[in-house]
């Protein structure tokens, strides 16, 4: 299954903090790679440049440069859980992603108090979010793709 990537961060000693759409977010260790691999030896050797990571238009990885990069699959299997205030929450556009749904079928569940404005789900300026229970509750778990 692809594992497609929200954000991610920079954290100290060369671990990352990935956030996927699904609504998990969990932290991946380069430390190994950096020490075994001469293509990542620069994200230690050059000043400033493991903190300029960013994801990839997509979601489908990460990357440094135009020389380093990452895959989003390594990122999720060899990653680990981490807990974040934001765990559960999904934009409505991942959540209509992942459970193929369209995005007018979640205002309107909002519309007719099926998802519970301030409880399952708030809009935030012009992005509304949704926690993962209430579209579990409401749609059952997100379908495999």
């Amino acid at each position: 299954m692809f594992h497609k990537i929200k954000s991610v961060t920079p954290l100290e000693n060369y671990r990352l903090l990935v956030h996927f759409t699904e609504g998990c977010c969990r932290e991946y260790d380069m430390t190994p790679l950096i020490q075994r691999m001469p293509v990542f030896a620069p994200l230690r050797d050059v000043p400033g440049l493991f903190s300029q990571v960013r994801t990839d238009p997509g979601g489908y990885g990460v990357s440094w440069n135009d020389d380093i990069d990452m895959d989003g699959s390594e990122l999720w299997e060899n990653s680990v859980p981490v807990s974040s205030p934001f765990d559960s929450l999904l934009s409505f556009a991942d959540a209509t992603e992942l459970w193929g749904l369209h995005e007018s079928t979640l205002r309107k569940a909002v519309a007719y108090h099926k998802l519970v404005e301030g409880v399952d789900a708030q809009k935030y300026g012009k992005q509304w979010i949704v926690t993962r229970n209430a579209m579990e509750r409401e749609y059952g778990p997100a379908p495999q793709r």
